[in-house]
């Protein structure tokens, strides 16, 4: 579980919330027309915009953004340089036992393209159209996202417009004035709620999310195409350590320095 996910989301709808209802008129902004114009206009335009298996997936889409977190790299650094120690002591043969107990799918396909002997260049190209594949199919699971903070807006727009239409045409009834100012005011509310409160966090939290298994794919390409070019494993270590930010280097530096203290 993401918590960062979680709280950022509650903190963002409680303390909004909370700032309606501490101004005493939280009855205020509860609009049932308001809600169909946004929820049902956002949602009929979402279905519309989107392939059925996208709208089906929507919630396994919205789940990759509460579940997981950041991929380890220090470890997969870790696990790459023991598997260049080991080839480069037993040759790439070896690998294929340990590459089958993986939990890790991209980095345990990858060995085993390197253990059947394929051609360096073409498992580079294979690796590559796999990340490439993965980043496009993230890419349009933030699209969904990102239409929806872009339709949400414009539907408390359209709300807007009924609620103006409304009260206009009623002019001469003064208790029609109210409900069509509330309607006008409070979908715009809604959208920009939606839109600023939901939507647009998620994308880009599924936008990292992206960023960060590509990073880690991208270092497991490096470190498999250094084992088999048959590199030293010092040499394969400095190549992934590039990969990590300041912190994580440091850490994996303490890590293999403990390990040598305890050989």
């Amino acid at each position: 579980m993401d918590l960062t996910t979680v709280i950022g989301l509650a903190v963002c709808f409680i303390l909004v919330i909370g700032g309606v209802v501490a101004g005493g008129q939280g009855v205020a902004f509860i609009d049932f027309q308001s809600m169909l114009i946004v929820l049902g206009g956002t949602s009929g335009a979402l279905i519309v915009s989107n392939p059925p298996e996208r709208i089906k997936s929507f919630m396994k889409i919205l789940k990759m953004a509460f579940t997981g977190g950041s991929p380890d790299l220090v470890s997969l650094v870790q696990t790459i340089v023991s598997f260049a120690e080991k080839a480069r002591r037993e040759g790439l043969l070896a690998l294929e036992a340990d590459a089958s107990e993986l939990d890790n799918e991209f980095l345990k396909r990858s060995i085993q393209l390197v253990v059947d002997g394929t051609d360096p260049e073409l498992v580079k190209a294979i690796l590559d159209t796999e990340i490439g594949i993965l980043e496009s199919r993230h890419s349009s699971n933030k699209y969904f996202f990102d239409s929806m903070a872009e339709l949400a807006p414009a539907f408390g727009m359209l709300g807007t417009l009924i609620g103006l239409i409304t009260m206009l045409g009623n002019l001469s009834n003064p208790d029609a004035l109210g409900p069509g100012m509330a309607v006008a005011l409070v979908t715009t509310f809604y959208g920009s709620l939606i839109a600023n409160g939901f939507a647009l966090p998620i994308g880009k939290k599924l936008a990292v999310r992206s960023s960060q298994e590509v990073l880690s794919m991208e270092l497991m390409v490096e470190g498999v195409l250094a084992i088999q070019a048959g590199e030293n494993p010092r040499i394969v270590e400095e190549k992934l350590k590039v990969f990590l930010p300041p912190k994580q280097r440091h850490d994996l530096e303490e890590k293999a320095a403990e390990a040598k203290g305890g050989a």
